[in-house]
């Protein structure tokens, strides 16, 4: 497993990391011990990056997270943390709070529930349009220098927060949606990261599980699946879009890998700013997602991937229509 700088003001990560959201309920029931095992594992795979969020759960994931890294060295791995959304009892999104006084009470909470003294990348889960982006920042720059945060982060903004926030405090990544079907940050987020020395940590890297290869156009989701929601997996889109995924089936079987090996390689070929989350629930899952560390694409390769899967080919948004509404990254 091979390390580089997250950004250019950022801490030395691991190639990919490990996206902890699934193992909190998000994509229907996920048993604990396992989860726990697959943290477990991929920490010892040399993963040091573990990506949550405090709404995960209503705190679920922090928990579990802490019960995994009990007893690891605090220096074997790196915890970034997404705050601000607002949840009620049911699980509905209630909106997102990102004023000065609740980036501080949220972080209390997660360093409390994570049982730690400090999160190395502290970021808001998406932009709160009541409250400036410099604000914001500003208030996390402060836990900074306080020494409860190491670094500071975003998660789905467009290319002008981005400049904007840059200017408020050096940010060492953008947390945003990228795989070979959602493709979006090329037109000017990722040309502006690069611009501004920020890296991606690309989640949504199997776009939740649509091109891991064992997703079925047959399975039925729990109506609590965030999945059953999403604009993707309706019946004609889920169709539509694994036709795609046989594509990509090809390709992969000439290279001797699976599909979900391809998706990620394809990534981790984008460049070394682009650090990948892997979402893998079991230690099963998880071995096979770091198959794709040991497969290397030809520039011919990626160009049969992008001709067998052109940016407009995925039927359905990442996201339902109100979700999409407030993402500052789908803003032109």
């Amino acid at each position: 497993m091979h390390s580089h700088r997250l950004g250019s003001a950022g801490p030395e990560v691991s190639q990919v990391g490990l996206g902890c959201m699934g193992m909190s309920g998000v994509y229907g029931r996920a048993d604990r011990a396992t989860s726990v095992a697959t943290i477990g594992e991929a920490v010892a795979a040399g993963i040091n990056l573990l990506d949550t969020g405090d709404f995960y759960g209503m705190g679920h994931n922090e928990m579990l997270i802490a019960e995994a890294t009990r007893g690891m060295a605090r220096s074997d791995y790196l915890l970034s943390v997404k705050f601000g959304a607002q949840r009620g009892p049911d699980g509905a999104l209630l909106g997102f709070d990102a004023r000065p006084a609740a980036v501080k009470t949220a972080l209390a909470y997660s360093l409390t529930r994570l049982g730690v003294e400090c999160i190395d990348i502290y970021r808001p889960a998406r932009l709160d349009p009541s409250v400036p982006i410099e604000e914001t920042v500003g208030a996390i720059a402060e836990m900074v220098q306080a020494g409860y945060v190491r670094y500071i982060g975003l998660s789905e903004v467009g290319a002008e927060t981005l400049r904007r926030a840059a200017a408020t405090h050096p940010i060492c990544d953008l947390q945003i949606e990228y795989s070979v079907i959602s493709r979006g940050i090329e037109r000017e987020i990722l040309p502006a990261c690069r611009e501004l020395g920020i890296a991606i940590t690309a989640y949504g890297v199997l776009s939740r599980g649509l091109i891991s290869g064992h997703f079925s156009a047959e399975r039925e989701l729990d109506a609590g699946d965030f999945r059953a929601h999403a604009p993707r997996f309706t019946e004609a889109n889920r169709r539509r879009n694994l036709a795609l995924v046989e594509e990509l089936r090809a390709i992969a079987a000439a290279k001797g890998a699976s599909v979900a090996q391809l998706a990620i390689a394809w990534v981790l070929s984008r460049g070394e700013d682009i650090v990948p989350l892997i979402g893998a629930r079991s230690p099963e899952r998880l071995h096979e997602a770091l198959g794709a560390l040991e497969l290397e694409l030809g520039e011919d390769e990626v160009a049969a991937i992008e001709r067998a899967v052109p940016p407009d080919a995925v039927a359905g948004e990442r996201y339902p229509e109100q979700q999409m509404a407030i993402l500052d990254s789908e803003r032109s």
